[in-house]
């Protein structure tokens, strides 16, 4: 698949005034959206939880995980997203779990993200 970038604001959501934004790779093989510790911890949000992750090289690691207000310019939404603290230096990368949130798929051909159809009850819809 064809890698691109999209723009990202990443917000506080308890201060949606402290924020960044980056450029972000669409990565839809990572389950997770991944944003450098010191980026995250500069608009003060703090890590709730932790998830033992396989990274790209294969390494097994624990990451803290927090929440953080993802703006996507393109769809003009804001919505609550998990995020993964990767270390300094880092890529960042949108994950799965994000366009999900935001109803969305990757593009690579036209290198942007296009709206889906949200799928409710798919078992009873298959019949």
């Amino acid at each position: 698949m064809g890698m691109f970038q999209v723009l990202v604001k990443v917000a506080n959501p308890k201060d949606p005034e402290r924020f960044f934004e980056e450029q972000f790779w669409v990565d839809t093989g990572a389950l997770y959206s991944f944003i450098p510790e010191d980026r995250l911890q500069s608009i003060g949000i703090q890590p709730r939880h932790s998830r033992e992750l396989i990274l790209a090289d294969g390494r097994r690691e624990r990451r803290p995980l927090g929440e953080a207000l993802f703006t996507l310019p393109e769809l003009g939404e804001t919505l609550t997203c998990p995020v993964i603290f990767a270390p300094k230096g880092s890529l960042y990368l949108l994950g799965a779990t994000a366009l999900e949130t935001f109803g969305v798929e990757a593009d690579p051909t036209e290198k942007k993200l296009r709206p889906i159809l949200g799928i409710i009850g798919g078992f009873r819809a298959s019949r």
